[in-house]
């Protein structure tokens, strides 16, 4: 089910996304909608060559093995 989503932007921003929408011929809540899920999609997924680079880094493996376990213990505090 589609839910509407109002938000505010100042001039130069709405000037933007107005011209970025009318070149691709869309909407403005298209283009809105589309710019979100490429961003959201390239920023929680790592490429093939980034994650195997991930997994050679032997170090790096051990910290997050080590931050895991700790979490699992309680062993962490949330700072905000």
């Amino acid at each position: 089910m589609s839910k509407t989503i109002t938000m505010r932007v100042d001039d130069d921003t709405y000037t933007m996304i107005k011209t970025a929408a009318d070149g691709d011929r869309r909407s403005i809540s298209n283009l809105i909608e589309y710019a979100t899920i490429a961003f959201l999609t390239e920023e929680s997924f790592v490429s093939d060559n980034e994650m195997d680079e991930i997994l050679r880094d032997e170090n790096l493996l051990k910290n997050l093995k080590q931050g895991k376990k700790e979490i699992e213990e309680g062993k962490y505090r949330i700072v905000g």
